[in-house]
């Protein structure tokens, strides 16, 4: 199941992430693409308001994952931006974030992408033809 959306502004990439929170489980994981800039952040950001969490949301380029207790879930926050390998991946203890209790949100995924399970859903943010606009493809999960 892919569905297609379109942004106009980084409070609309955050709705679009809320949609797909909506229907999010435990175990699941969320892997990213995207250019710098293109709203990756912004819809995990929407996606985490989503699940009740009100704090700050940021980007975990430096400490590669930032861990979230939302009302309804543990999120880890991922940013594989500075993971060169799946090598690297598995010295910071990437095999205790796959054991199910907590939804994974994967920024860079196609850094690591051996490393996913194969029942991830994916989500391909471009940039559209105006600065703010970006193209939003969601392949499995819930999305609508």
């Amino acid at each position: 199941m892919s569905s297609v959306f379109h942004s106009h502004s980084p409070e609309e990439t955050e709705a679009i992430g809320a949609q797909l929170a909506a229907n999010a489980v435990p175990g699941q994981v969320i892997a990213f693409t995207g250019d710098l800039g293109a709203g990756k952040t912004a819809f995990c950001r929407g996606f985490l308001r989503q699940l009740g969490y009100t704090g700050r949301v940021t980007s975990p380029t430096f400490a590669i994952v930032n861990e979230y207790d939302t009302a309804a879930f543990r999120v880890c926050h991922f940013d594989m931006y500075r993971i060169l390998d799946e090598d690297m991946l598995y010295d910071i203890g990437w095999d205790d974030y796959l054991d199910g209790d907590a939804i994974l949100l994967i920024e860079w995924s196609e850094n690591v992408s051996g490393a996913l399970p194969d029942d991830r859903t994916t989500v391909e943010i471009l940039h559209g033809d105006t600065e703010n606009s970006r193209i939003i493809t969601i392949h499995g999960g819930e999305s609508t």
